[in-house]
């Protein structure tokens, strides 16, 4: 695997990729981070740890309003121009690319996946409501992604826990896992009954996996 760092101009402002690229590899995983953090988020990490060893190159998104150093997330739809405007450099190497993200990002693939032409979209965390307000659901970001998609969702996500996504239909076809007592971050609890190792190693199993049959 070789790593290297790539800025790209978007009309929101200068955005930053990180590659961690497989040797042959069969697809792209392009990955942007919250509205909380970055790229060191642990899922993240764990997936550009991972997934190179399996074929699969990870691009890791760093968007306009992180690296210009603010603290707080642009607007969706600035969001969205970052993203589209990051897309020829994530499919410059000719390879399918799957959109994904966590949280905050995981919703700007969804909306951007068929216009861009994803061959699929990774959905970490997916924010299905904020916390404690159910009624203020974002389902419709996710069943309305329009390509194969996978949520991967920690067991005590304030943001929606696995059991309150509706079940997926034929029209809006997705697949979840569930990440055990995991919180919004993938973070469990020392007296869980399953290791921090144990919980990443279940997300890069279920997203290496599902990447496989992607691009089989």
């Amino acid at each position: 695997m070789s790593t290297r760092t790539q800025s790209v101009d978007t009309p929101a402002g200068e955005a930053r990729i990180t590659w961690h690229t497989a040797p042959g590899a069969k697809l792209v995983l392009a990955v942007s981070h919250g509205a909380g953090g970055g790229i060191e988020a642990r899922d993240l990490q764990a997936l550009a740890d991972a997934l190179p060893a399996r074929g699969i190159t990870v691009a890791l998104v760093e968007q306009p309003w992180r690296v210009a150093g603010k603290k707080v997330a642009a607007a969706p739809k600035v969001l969205d121009e970052g993203w589209r405007g990051l897309w020829p450099a994530l499919a410059k190497p000719g390879l399918p690319v799957v959109a994904g993200g966590r949280s905050a990002g995981a919703r700007v693939a969804c909306r951007t996946a068929v216009e861009l032409g994803a061959a699929g979209v990774l959905a970490l965390a997916f924010p299905l409501h904020p916390p404690g307000r159910p009624e203020k659901s974002r389902v419709a970001e996710l069943t309305g992604a329009g390509r194969p998609t996978l949520v991967v969702q920690g067991g005590r996500d304030p943001f929606g826990r696995p059991e309150e996504f509706p079940p997926p239909g034929a029209q809006d076809p997705y697949e979840l896992v569930e990440v055990a007592h995991g919180d919004h971050g993938f973070a469990v609890p020392k007296k869980a009954d399953t290791t921090q190792e144990e919980a990443l190693r279940t997300i890069t199993d279920a997203v290496g996996e599902w990447l496989a049959r992607l691009a089989a």
